[in-house]
């Protein structure tokens, strides 16, 4: 049986205009700026004029450890919201924005699959409003402006040595990790080493993420450290005179961006922090207006739960005072598997000692929901056409020991009738009681916060901090941060920091590397293993696959 491609059922769909669809969901004319047929901005003051109407359910889609055999995440993500209006209830779904980097390196499109799909699905894959472009300018002109005092006398006396603001660009681009710049002579600037993160691991990401409106913005990107001085003293964007600037960039990346779903659910996607190097979630703003707008708010954080959800809950929920109703842990049999030992190639076939071996995975993430953080929780199965009986059965089984129900997820096929199963039983999760917790006190010492992760969520036997991130743990201390958050920078394929460790491993502690400190988006960053904030493209990037013909239609995004 042949399919159609992801990009081929998006372009077959006849979608409705942008203001049907912002009419759909209670927005008021005055608050979209159109950008073309089928996507707009919304202003953020929508949100002061909500503020005395009742937030609708919040319920959070995350996945077990990502594998090359696919989960289904985001296509669930969606589909759930179209399953949640066939047995009418008033959905909203709230995305992140793909990054270009990931969309021509290896994974392609990110906007759901098959009959579960956010579209015009080019343009977000694509440039869509520009908001990344935004970030990347606010962080360049914050470098530029840096690099610039530096050069006209230095009157902060920063130390060139000691410069830790990177520029950045949305591309997987491994021959920018570390540069040396500034050379040529004096008039072409103060040479110095010097180096790119990905648009999506700039802290103007996370601080645009965490915002709560304009003025918040413009606090946290004043608070931006990027360097510290010859007597080891932080200074700030706001030290730099650059806030003001910056903010002007992002003024409008500010506005959430509203879309649809292939069945028109209306969409908020805004932000697009990488889950493995930041913290992995859409924007509090546009979850805020799903909130607002919907009886059940569907969001999603990045890669499995031990990244992503963690994350979700332990930065952004205390950040911006949410509470997940109900969260949904989507797996498939075909990774299972690959977590038990099958090799990519054997996953078509039944194997049910392989899966037994691989489910360890997919309770520990259960566990870490429902008794780490003590949230209600279901395991949806992304179903594949290969999966048999025996081997749903005994997911199952297994994962009714611990007292969650398992739904088939069918989005993929049947688009929101596939996911009405799903739907039903998040309805029921979120009428349970709530005992939602995060799972460290923001008074807890660097390495303790770093120690809780890692024992309780990871099920590893501690951390080790190399000699650099002790001291450097000592000296965030020593300069007020040590009751911020933490942010995880770990491998995304495996509870520890070693991506070949699958399943659910034990015996082993997470080794953090380097610390630092993001102050305007209010967390501390712990790299750990060999994780880079700069992407390589593979061998064969997905970009060699798209094309446009000359009617300007692109073809093989997805």
């Amino acid at each position: 049986m042949s399919y159609k491609t992801d990009i081929e059922i998006a372009q077959d769909t006849k979608l409705y205009s942008i203001t049907e669809i912002a009419a759909k969901t209670g927005i008021a004319d005055r608050y979209i700026e159109q950008y073309g047929k089928y996507k707009a901005k919304i202003d953020y003051n929508l949100l002061n004029d909500l503020s005395n109407q009742p937030d609708g359910k919040l319920i959070l889609v995350t996945a077990i450890t990502p594998t090359p055999a696919g989960e289904g995440k985001t296509t669930t993500t969606v589909g759930l919201a179209d399953g949640l209006r066939k047995i009418g209830k008033k959905s909203v779904v709230a995305l992140r924005e793909p990054s270009l980097g990931p969309v021509f390196g290896v994974k392609g499109g990110a906007a759901g699959g098959g009959y579960a799909q956010v579209v015009p699905m080019e343009d977000i894959n694509l440039h869509f409003t520009g908001d990344f472009h935004a970030i990347g300018a606010a962080n360049n002109l914050l470098a530029a402006m840096l690099d610039n005092h530096i050069y006209q006398g230095n009157e902060l006396k920063i130390d060139a040595r000691r410069v830790t603001w990177k520029r950045a660009v949305d591309m997987n681009d491994r021959q920018l990790r570390y540069i040396t710049d500034g050379l040529g002579g004096r008039v072409n600037g103060v040479p110095r080493e010097d180096g790119f993160d990905i648009t999506v691991a700039s802290e103007v990401m996370a601080v645009l993420c965490l915002s709560s409106d304009i003025n918040d913005l413009k606090a946290r990107i004043s608070r931006i450290i990027v360097g510290y001085t010859r007597d080891e003293k932080p200074v700030t964007a706001g030290e730099l005179k650059a806030a003001g600037a910056m903010v002007a960039l992002l003024k409008d990346a500010l506005k959430p961006n509203l879309v649809q779903t292939l069945e028109h659910t209306p969409a908020f996607i805004h932000g697009g922090p990488f889950a493995n190097i930041a913290h992995g979630c859409n924007s509090i703003m546009a979850t805020r207006m799903a909130l607002k707008l919907g009886d059940y708010a569907i969001t999603e954080a990045g890669f499995g739960a031990d990244l992503g959800a963690e994350k979700f809950l332990n930065i952004k929920c205390r950040m911006a005072g949410l509470t997940p109703s109900a969260v949904v842990i989507v797996a498939s049999v075909r990774a299972l598997k690959h977590h038990g030992g099958v090799a990519k190639a054997d996953l078509g076939m039944e194997n049910l000692a392989a899966l037994e071996k691989g489910l360890p995975n997919l309770l520990q993430h259960v566990d870490n929901i429902t008794s780490v953080f003590g949230l209600p929780a279901v395991v949806a199965i992304n179903r594949f056409p290969t999966d048999t009986e025996p081997e749903l059965k005994l997911i199952e089984e297994k994962c009714r020991l611990l007292d969650v129900n398992v739904a088939l997820s069918e989005v993929w096929d049947k688009g929101g009738e596939g996911g009405k199963t799903l739907a039903e039983e998040v309805v029921r999760l979120c009428e349970q009681t709530n005992r939602f917790a995060q799972i460290y006190p923001l008074e807890f010492s660097i390495e303790e916060k770093l120690n809780v992760i890692a024992t309780k969520i990871y099920r590893a036997e501690g951390v080790e901090m190399t000699a650099d991130a002790k001291k450097q743990a000592k000296r965030l201390a020593e300069l007020g941060f040590s009751n911020l958050p933490i942010c995880m920078a770990k491998t995304q394929y495996s509870f520890s920091d070693n991506q070949n460790l699958l399943g659910a491993p034990k015996n082993f502690k997470v080794t953090v590397r380097n610390l630092k400190v993001s102050a305007g988006a209010g967390f501390i960053v712990a790299l750990t293993g060999d994780i880079m904030t700069m992407p390589g493209l593979p061998k064969v990037p997905s970009a060699e696959k798209i094309d446009v013909d000359s009617t300007g239609k692109i073809s093989g995004l997805f």
